[in-house]
Order: structure tokens, then C-alpha cells, then sequence
């Protein structure tokens, strides 16, 4: 069984050679620059950040499986796929570790956010103690917009530090509110209510049809003054100019990013200019998540191998 993996040979933190060594009897192709131009001879592809469309998938001849390396199917055509008979499933973030080691790396943001780590090596320079005066998050509100698998990690990880938290999702949810310690739960016409009272923006939503550039110029004027925005989920959920206005003139105090309009990052790229904590989409490749991952990829081919049902795409 041969098995294509759109990603460079050293990629994911060694997610590659592990999945190899987990499945020896299978072929694994990487290919470069997070691309796939066709899918020819190949059983089953791992896309990653690859768009796969209906024009990749036409290049598919005997194709049976898109297994995706983590959650986010957003760059797969999944009616094309269907209709080409070919299957589509992800690793949920509940269910490898993923979603926990995503909320972690969102709390070290707001930690290092609130404590002003821009300023830190300057007054160490500068033997300046006591110095910067940072935030506390005890008492500070917490606006989790998403609610899916690092929505919840988040909540059950920010509740002992004594935030408040409010959240939005598709649907109003007084249970999942009272479930997940929140003040309320909206929907997601209720995000400019969300906006008003959070310190802390965080977003963990896919980028589709409904979220593209869901933090707009408007959205931003609604967030309160010095308040933070942080992103773990998609690039395309902020608009760029709007976001890197509200920086320039300081209406937000600053942002954490995991995820970028285009990845990688140009390294000159304006944002770098601003109180900006940014890491290479790095939020769920830890020890626990890759475990997760591994095996749930893994899984899957097997099954595909010995001709068992797929477990199938989850939302």
C-alpha cells in the first residue's frame, strides 16, 4: 500500500519516520514544500496544510482514502471526494491529546501576553528589577470563541486561575455553560457581546464560509481597549489589515498567533513588528499529541489495509 504525505520529509516533529516505523510494510512518500501535484499510484493521501481539490482529486486512480493528520478538513473538497468514492477521516482533538496541547500552548500567550514578555530581556538588559509591571489573570474575562475540542481544554484549564469566562459557538447552551464552569454561552451572533467584555480573545474555530475574517475591522473596534487576541485556529478567521490597524494604533494591546494568513510566515512579514507572541503552528505537536495522532492515522490505514471499515470523518 502506497501512502502520500503532501509535507517535506521532516516535517511535523518527526511525525513522519515514526508513522513509517509504525507501519513498515507500507510506502510512504513525502512531498515537498506542503504540496501534492498528483495523486496517481497512490492508496491513500495525508494532505496536512495541502489544499486538496477537485482538480488534485481527478489525478486519483485508485485513491480510497484522504486521512488527515489532524482536525482541520477546511482544505479538502469533501463533495468532490464523495463523489470520486473516496474517503475522508481526521484525528478529533478530543481523542489524540491534540486539543490539551493546543489550550497549553493558548495559556502561555496569555500569560506571556499579560506579563509583557516583549519588555523582559530589555529590563534584565538594563539590570531594571521589579520591572515590567504585568497583569494578573485572576479576575480578567476570557472570551473563548469555538467550543469544539480546545474550546473545552481551554475552559477546564483556565478555571483555577479564577477568570471569568464567556463563550460563543453555533448554538446558545445554558448546559454546556453550566458543564464547562462558563458565565454564558451565545451563539455566534452574540460574538459582539463576547467582544465587549473580554480581555482575552481566543479563537479556536475552522476557517470556512461562516468564520472567513470573522475578527474584521468591525469586530475589532468592538473589543474593549488594551485587550488581547489570540488565534489557535485558522489564519483566514483574522483580517489582516484590519488586525494589524488595531496593533499599529494600539486599540489591542497585543496577540498571540499560532496560525498565519500563509504558512510559513514570511519572516519579514509587518506582524513581527507588533507585541506579537508568535509560534510556527506548533500548538498541538507535543509528545502527547503526536502519540494521539500517530495512532489515529495509523489506525485508519491499517484498517484500510486489511479491507476494515475506515472510522470516518468526525465534525
Amino acid at each position: 500500500m502506497r501512502v502520500l504525505i503532501a509535507a517535506d520529509e521532516n516535517a511535523w516533529g518527526g511525525l513522519i519516520p515514526a508513522i513509517r516505523q509504525t507501519l513498515p510494510d507500507m510506502e510512504f512518500i513525502a512531498s515537498a514544500g506542503h504540496a501534492a501535484e498528483s495523486l496517481a499510484g497512490f492508496d491513500a493521501l495525508i494532505p496536512g496544510m495541502c489544499r486538496v481539490d477537485a482538480r488534485l482529486i481527478a489525478t486519483a486512480d485508485r485513491l480510497k482514502l484522504v486521512q488527515q493528520a489532524g482536525v482541520g478538513l477546511e482544505g479538502v473538497d469533501l463533495d468532490a471526494a464523495k463523489h470520486a468514492g473516496i474517503m475522508v477521516a481526521n484525528v478529533p482533538s478530543d481523542d489524540s491529546g491534540n486539543a490539551d496541547s493546543v489550550a497549553e500552548l493558548g495559556i502561555w500567550m496569555m500569560i506571556g501576553l499579560a506579563r509583557r514578555q516583549h519588555e523582559i530581556a530589555d529590563c534584565l538588559a538594563q539590570q531594571r528589577l521589579g520591572q515590567p509591571i504585568g497583569l494578573g489573570l485572576m479576575g480578567k474575562t476570557v472570551g473563548l470563541v469555538g467550543l469544539g475540542g480546545i474550546g473545552k481544554a481551554l475552559a477546564k484549564r483556565l478555571a483555577p486561575f479564577g477568570m471569568r469566562m464567556i463563550g460563543v459557538k453555533r448554538e446558545a447552551d445554558e448546559a454546556f455553560a453550566r458543564q464547562h464552569q462558563l458565565d454564558w454561552v451565545g451563539n455566534m451572533a452574540q460574538l459582539p457581546e463576547l467582544l465587549q467584555q473580554a480581555d482575552f480573545v481566543v479563537l479556536s474555530l475552522p476557517d470556512n464560509a461562516a468564520t472567513h475574517n470573522i475578527i474584521n475591522a468591525d469586530a475589532l473596534a468592538q473589543m474593549k481597549p488594551d485587550s488581547f487576541l489570540i488565534n489557535l485556529g485558522r489564519g483566514g478567521l483574522i483580517e489582516k489589515q484590519a488586525f494589524l490597524a488595531a496593533l499599529e494604533t494600539k486599540k489591542l494591546a497585543g496577540a498571540g498567533l499560532d496560525v498565519f494568513w500563509q504558512e510559513p510566515p514570511h519572516p519579514q512579514d509587518p506582524v513581527f513588528s507588533y507585541n506579537v507572541i508568535a509560534t510556527p503552528h506548533i500548538g498541538g505537536v507535543t509528545d502527547v499529541s503526536m502519540k494521539g495522532i500517530i495512532k489515529g492515522i495509523c489506525d485508519n490505514l491499517r484498517r484500510l489495509r486489511d479491507g476494515e471499515a475506515v472510522i470516518d470523518r468526525k465534525a
